[in-house]
């Protein structure tokens, strides 16, 4: 999860002793560079330097696990002070050089305001890469505010005809952020066979349970009412605003030529997952979305590969029935928890949701390529059905650039920091691995 940054310290100490215990391996997924390239300039990264070692021969990818280990502290006006650690992993199913590198991360943070993030993400390329399977696993003991559907103005809160408790009074929204605090579980998973090659069919089971479920603001006292855009929600499409389940199965399909799923030189991704939640599966209302995503890498450069630029364009749509206020897709929220810098996570929101992205990528460090920058800029639409806000009515655009720092040359591993502008917005951001 991204997190705006208070203090961050020890950066390389864990993630040095974990990278460099498991040797200078290399993995067949690097994209070459030029011969010219490789004898002058070779890619190196922080530890080369930290430690002197010399550069060795590549060798046959092994099962070891290479690992970026990251002490976190961290603040922010929701969660207040964060601490905790972060992983980012690498490593190969087998010793069959066709394999892809199989990728993932874990986070553990816990709050001053007690709440608990953690999560667990893998992508795991089976023997020759027959076989994927893609896990998303969270707990989180959560607080953060709301702002009502859509990227409509900013009176794009809607009202209610009624009061769902006293029908006989006229309500509607304050305006402004709702904080709210919430549990919830979530317990993706999805297994693709490949049908061609690098094409690839699957099934998934999906379940997010949301509980606990606080709106702050939320006043139902016969004075000084106020409804929240999530309570109103949830009264309108039938939902307990206390609790709600999803819970349903996925038909999945994607293509994949990217040479690296960490940190792409060149490559397409396409992506595209139909969800139904069932009521017999455990979900309080039965309805179902689409989810489609393509990402592209078009190189600047022969002799330097890492020049580029990158491209994303996701979309997920409110294909039947209903979904529950918290799982429609927003700002920070997608599968890589990326989307939006330059707003806060979960600024928009929307039964339908269409988000495009577009990275400059670019070595600093003339010969050793460590430093690396980006500039980049996004657009976000969201509709509000229930105001009638449609997709595409209203654009909220973001900008910004960022530092990369290579801290594991064999699976491109990069620590990110990035400043990101948006419509009266700002935002500070760190992670592992790459945004896209």
């Amino acid at each position: 999860m991204r997190q705006t940054i208070f203090g961050y310290i020890f950066i390389f100490i864990l993630s040095g002793l974990v990278n460099h215990a498991n040797g200078q391996e290399s993995s067949h997924h690097r994209a070459p560079d030029s011969l010219s390239t490789i004898a002058v300039c070779p890619q190196k990264d922080i530890f080369d330097i930290l430690t002197r070692e010399k550069l060795q021969a590549p060798e046959i990818p092994s099962r070891k696990v290479r690992a970026i280990i990251l002490p976190l502290i961290a603040i922010s006006p929701a969660t207040g002070l964060q601490l905790g650690a972060g992983s980012s992993l690498s490593w190969t199913m087998g010793r069959n050089p066709l394999t892809n590198l199989s990728a993932g991360s874990v986070q553990l943070l816990w709050t001053t305001e007690r709440q608990l993030i953690s999560y667990i993400r893998t992508t795991v390329f089976l023997n020759e890469n027959k076989w994927i399977l893609q896990t998303d696993w969270r707990w989180y003991l959560f607080r953060l505010p709301t702002y009502g559907l859509g990227t409509g103005p900013e009176n794009n809160i809607p009202e209610i005809p009624v009061d769902p408790i006293d029908p006989a009074s006229d309500l509607s929204y304050e305006g402004g952020k709702f904080p709210m605090k919430y549990n919830w579980i979530k317990f993706h998973n999805t297994l693709f066979r490949e049908v061609a090659p690098h094409i690839y069919a699957g099934i998934g089971y999906h379940l997010d349970s949301y509980y606990d479920v606080i709106d702050e603001k939320l006043n139902l006292d016969s004075t000084g009412k106020v409804i929240t855009p999530h309570y109103s929600y949830s009264m309108l499409h039938g939902y307990n605003p206390r609790e709600y389940i999803t819970s349903g199965v996925s038909l999945n399909f994607a293509y994949d030529t990217r040479d690296n799923i960490i940190n792409a030189y060149k490559g397409i991704y396409i992506n595209a997952s139909y969800l139904y939640n069932f009521s017999f599966l455990g979900s309080n209302r039965d309805g179902s979305r689409l989810w489609a995503e393509f990402r592209t890498y078009v190189g600047l450069s022969k002799r330097v590969p890492r020049n580029l630029l990158a491209f994303r364009a996701f979309g997920c749509f409110q294909v039947s029935g209903d979904q529950p206020y918290l799982n429609l897709m927003s700002i920070g929220f997608d599968p890589l928890n990326s989307s939006g810098r330059g707003y806060a996570q979960g600024r928009w929101r929307g039964e339908d949701f269409v988000y495009g992205e577009v990275e400059y990528r670019f070595p600093i460090s003339p010969c050793s390529r460590i430093l690396g920058g980006v500039l980049f800029a996004n657009v976000t639409s969201a509709s509000n059905r229930d105001m009638h806000v449609p997709l595409f009515g209203y654009l909220k655009p973001g900008c910004g650039f960022g530092l990369r720092i290579m801290v594991g040359k064999n699976d491109r591993t990069n620590i990110l920091i990035d400043f990101g502008l948006g419509q009266f917005s700002e935002g500070l951001y760190l992670q592992a691995q790459e945004v896209f």
